[in-house]
């Protein structure tokens, strides 16, 4: 028997998918073209305000076709917010002299204001954002007259000297009339000409910035008695040039760290007991050198230690070393892991120290190794390659070390801390540097800050020992820290308070330390008045003290209370053993 026809419920599902699908698609089209069209409208409002603009200024008299606190000087707003349909448009107007080279330019051409330039730029940022420019070029009417000012020539590179495109530059002067007060930016080469600027004697205050670069300025006296780069002068009939540098800005991690506990390797080569290999080398008596052929000191020849294991610890640290390099003679060091077949290369993806990789050897002591993985690498091998390019020099190595941190020290909390560039502005009347940044910090309850915006420089790290009670032993890494541009740098700063106070206590029968007693230090003159329990090693450790006349008193269940008065200069360690009560 034939069954009757029709649609089962998976053909209805697949059918419902189908035409989901066609929908979606219908959708996304309608979509793009909805898109489309919203674009082309907001392009074509903006081209017709920057037309406007455009013909404004055409039909101006040309000694009025200027901005308003530009240069030259006139009647159009640099900006101006102007709505349409209830989409707000910005219209930044620029207006410079352009100085044409068919007759010569500045400060050869006498008259460098050939013409004026003008530079609409419409931009908006409702529905799908976007911007339109407009240029044009406007003559003068008649022939060329004598001109009215000199020209500021302005020059931005980076710190490869490399020219910063589209740079902004604001340029202001409150000395001439009418007062200058304008924005503009450098072209494809990193420059500014701007012919026809009034004459003024170190009055253009000129600043150069770009997002997420640093900033650049000149100085007037009132800043920095004498400033490096004062502002601008500009003369009639002569070229003014004036550079600028600028770059991508950066961050500096700090932590402010106890210093941590260490240990070492180290070899003085008195023999050839803590030497693993050895080729071409005279290896004794506290040196390292090539050894002697009947020719003279071998061309080259290499030394590789024992393998280093410091066992348990946090982090490798540093390798230093002594040597002598005579001219025409090197020793390359390297660092070798065991792959599980042979002691290769560590790769240069985990081993590169100021640009310079573990493939090509460090030259230089101390060697940087916080940043060595101490899980994948937990022990290493060093080698030194000596070569000479004279048979009668060598090059002689007389000792060296390993140090790693053997543990991770605690932070110090709210550490202020100085932190200065190298880079300065100029003098001040005693003729001493002013420096460009020169700030305090202060870490927070971790020990840790975040310093943005950060001008590539040369930094130093300083700690007043007065006011916090801290000093800096030293820094991660050593000072001076090179800061290089569109960079995140870590630093730690490791410190040791100038006065300590460690209490131990121990029941005095047993001599066994005592946990959770109650240790209490006190000195009234200064407002000083800290409680803390003993850990389980029955210590107790107070920092920074003012050095002074203290009161200790020591609590604990099941012993006598213990109090008594010392004087606390420098580190003091005090034993006590709490009598238990009867």
């Amino acid at each position: 028997m034939k069954e009757k026809g029709g649609f089962t419920l998976i053909d209805l599902l697949v059918a419902s998918v189908i035409v989901g699908l066609v929908f979606v698609a219908i959708l996304g089209a309608f979509r793009i073209a909805l898109k489309a069209i919203q674009l082309s409208y907001l392009k074509s409002t903006a081209l017709a305000l920057a037309n406007q603009k455009i013909e404004l200024a055409r039909n101006l008299p040309y000694e009025k076709v200027g901005t308003v606190g530009g240069i030259p000087s006139g009647i159009i707003p640099q900006t101006e917010n102007i709505t349409r349909n209830r989409v707000e448009f910005t219209v930044k107007t620029t207006v410079l002299y352009i100085d044409d080279p068919f007759d010569g330019t500045a400060p050869d051409d006498p008259v460098p204001t050939d013409y004026k330039r003008i530079k609409v730029k419409v931009s908006w940022q409702a529905g799908h954002p976007g911007e339109v420019f407009l240029i044009s070029d406007i003559a003068p009417p008649g022939v060329e007259g004598e001109s009215e000012g000199g020209t500021l020539f302005i020059s931005v590179f980076d710190s490869q000297g490399q020219p910063v495109v589209q740079a902004d530059v604001h340029i202001e002067n409150d000395n001439v009339d009418p007062p200058i007060n304008a924005d503009y930016q450098t072209d494809s080469n990193g420059n500014l000409v701007i012919p026809g600027a009034p004459e003024s004697i170190e009055s253009y205050k000129i600043t150069v910035t770009k997002p997420g670069y640093s900033t650049d300025r000149t100085y007037g006296k009132d800043e920095v008695d004498n400033p490096d780069k004062p502002h601008a002068t500009v003369l009639k009939g002569e070229l003014t040039e004036i550079s600028f540098s600028i770059d991508k800005v950066s961050t500096f991690e700090v932590y402010t760290k106890e210093v941590p506990q260490r240990d070492e390797w180290s070899d003085s080569f008195e023999d050839t007991s803590k030497i693993s290999d050895s080729e071409n080398l005279e290896i004794g008596n506290g040196e390292v050198k090539l050894a002697l052929t009947e020719t003279g000191y071998a061309s080259s020849g290499y030394l590789i230690s024992e393998t280093i294991s410091p066992g348990t610890f946090d982090s490798w640290y540093s390798f230093s070393f002594n040597d002598d390099e005579p001219s025409g003679t090197t020793i390359k060091y390297q660092f070798l892991y065991f792959d599980g077949t042979d002691w290769v290369l560590i790769p240069d993806s985990d081993l590169t120290v100021n640009g310079i990789p573990n493939s090509e050897g460090f030259s230089d002591s101390p060697v940087d190794l916080f940043g060595l993985d101490k899980d994948k690498y937990p022990e290493i091998r060093v080698k030194a390659t000596f070569e000479t390019d004279d048979p009668s020099v060598t090059p002689i190595l007389y000792d060296w070390k390993v140090i790693w941190n053997v543990n991770d020290p605690d932070p110090v909390p709210n550490l202020t801390f100085h932190l200065q560039g190298a880079k300065t502005i100029g003098t001040d009347a005693e003729g001493n540097p002013v420096y460009k940044y020169s700030y305090d910090h202060t870490t927070n309850d971790s020990g840790y800050i975040k310093i943005s915006y950060l001008e590539w420089d040369s930094y130093t790290f300083s700690v007043d020992s007065e006011a916090t009670g801290f000093d800096l032993v030293e820094t991660y890494p050593v000072q001076p820290v090179n800061l290089l541009p569109d960079t995140t740098q870590t630093v730690i700063l490791y410190l040791k308070a100038e006065n300590t106070l460690l209490v131990r206590v121990k029941d005095a029968q047993t001599g066994d330390p005592i946990f959770g007693a109650s240790v209490r230090l006190l000195n009234t003159s200064i407002n000083y008045d800290e409680t803390l329990p003993t850990d389980e090693n029955g210590e107790a450790f107070f920092m920074p003290l003012q050095s002074g006349s203290y009161v200790l008193e020591i609590s604990a269940e099941g012993y006598d209370f213990y109090s008594e008065r010392l004087d606390i200069s420098g580190d003091v360690v005090r034993e006590i053993n709490l009598i238990p009560s009867q």
